[in-house]
């Protein structure tokens, strides 16, 4: 398998790539498998539970695309890379707020970091100089 040219010369952005197309994957199981999910992470899913689970599942679809769909173009959107930083970090503090208000397992908290670590990573590319 061959790398893109882009992704060797610029490791921060293929990272990035390769986590957006995590975020897709991930949203897209969340929809049809909320319910064992939420069993994992320790909620009850009830009908209300799987259907909030699953929206949630969408919009990590359409953030995760965007972001992949930028970080594909030569030169990617500032505004979708800090827009993407502001979603993962909101991932973070949404989900830890679960585990404190003990509606999740501290299992949940692997999800969380992951995101917080996402979000630290887009506002550092996001930061760099533009060079077109």
């Amino acid at each position: 398998m061959r790398i893109p040219q882009w992704a060797a010369a610029d490791p921060l952005r293929a990272v990035l790539a390769a986590i957006a197309v995590i975020t897709v994957f991930s949203g897209a199981v969340q929809i049809p498998f909320g319910g064992s999910i939420l069993s994992l992470l320790g909620v009850e899913p009830t009908a209300t539970a799987r259907q909030l689970f699953g929206t949630v599942g969408m919009f990590m679809i359409v953030v995760g695309g965007l972001l992949l769909h930028t970080l594909l173009r030569p030169f990617p959107a500032r505004e979708v890379l800090l827009w993407s930083a502001v979603q993962k970090a909101g991932a973070f503090a949404a989900v830890g707020i679960g585990v404190l208000a003990a509606v999740f397992s501290p299992l949940a908290l692997l999800v969380a970091f992951f995101d917080l670590a996402t979000a630290a990573l887009c506002f550092a590319y996001w930061r760099r100089p533009v060079t077109p």
